[in-house]
């Protein structure tokens, strides 16, 4: 019997979830990737809004902080797999907020419990860098804490994706004393564009969070890091690009797989899920 998939996309505020869906969306409506509708999708009135907004070669509004929108899409693959895929549009606080404040809603709690994969967008641009022992030498610690006031102790953004993937792990009630096949793990490197490297994605999370890179590998049989610059360039809000409003949203966006390969499907982190469950 095929595995029934139900996939959560988790991301803070300011990672590209919206404008991910409304390109995963038109690449479904043209049929140009590895993945087609074979049914009715539901609730799509976020991501469509996105996707009027880059078909006039603009980019859209952050979903609000308070909302919480499912919208469920039935794809295939060529290989004939199906999935269910749920796609929540909310605001990227709220996932800050389940590590702040200890506490997972009920709408979160449900949708963990029945998850059988996770993508984690990860915006690798706009994460504070923090500064340690490897860094900086010892005695200069010394000499900005006697002279600053102590500051309010907040978890650095490494730290505070590691405590959110521990408490999901928790409340899915999955034990960690063998790495885990399920749910299956895919990391997206959102934004890819703006980073203009040429590391492979696994590489370039390991050098830049060494810290989560290793509490992944540690938890997870076969984790996958893929690179994603779902817009490839930036837009603005108000001034459209050309090449945007003459071409199609459809004509840009790309994703750098594991082994270095760049592919313009951007349909291929979830299809690859897919195809490993099988």
């Amino acid at each position: 019997m095929t595995e029934q998939h139900t996939i959560l996309l988790i991301g803070e505020s300011n990672v590209g979830k919206t404008h991910y869906g409304a390109q995963f969306l038109k690449r479904l409506m043209v049929k140009a990737g590895a993945l087609k509708m074979h049914g009715a999708p539901t609730n799509l009135e976020a991501f469509t809004t996105a996707l009027g907004c880059l078909t006039e070669g603009k980019a859209t509004d952050h979903t609000p902080a308070s909302s919480y929108v499912e919208s469920v899409w039935p794809i295939q693959d060529n290989s004939g797999r199906f999935a269910d895929l749920v796609w929540p549009d909310y605001g990227g606080e709220q996932v800050r907020n389940l590590v702040t404040e200890r506490r997972i809603p009920a709408t979160w709690r449900e949708r963990v419990l029945e998850a059988t994969d996770w993508v984690v967008l990860i915006r690798l641009h706009s994460l504070r860098s923090e500064e340690d022992l490897f860094s900086r030498p010892l005695q200069s610690f010394a000499t900005a804490e006697a002279q600053e006031e102590p500051a309010a102790f907040e978890p650095s953004d490494q730290a505070r994706t590691i405590e959110l993937l521990q408490m999901l792990l928790y409340l899915a009630q999955f034990s960690l004393h063998r790495p885990l096949r399920k749910p299956r793990l895919t990391i997206l490197l959102s934004c890819w564009d703006e980073l203009q490297t040429t590391e492979l994605p696994p590489d370039l999370l390991a050098a830049r969070l060494p810290m989560l890179w290793s509490f992944v590998r540690s938890n997870w049989i076969s984790p996958s890091v893929i690179g994603l610059s779902a817009l490839e360039k930036a837009l603005s809000k108000t001034v459209p690009d050309a090449d945007y409003a003459t071409r199609g949203p459809e004509d840009f966006g790309y994703v750098i797989l594991p082994n270095g390969e760049r592919s313009t499907d951007i349909t291929l982190p979830i299809q690859r899920l897919m195809a490993e469950a099988a």
